[in-house]
């Protein structure tokens, strides 16, 4: 069987759009509010 293409971790994804990376600036605070507002179930990763 092959390899999937997302076979690795999801520690890169994690480190550029998680929650606290999101929380780190001040325009990612403003995406997190954004989803919250708009009731979104998962605010980030």
């Amino acid at each position: 069987m092959t390899k999937r293409t997302l076979g690795g971790t999801n520690k890169k994804a994690v480190a550029v759009s998680g929650f606290r990376a999101r929380m780190k600036s001040k325009q990612g605070c403003q995406i997190i509010n954004n989803r919250r507002r708009r009731k979104r179930k998962n605010l980030s990763i």
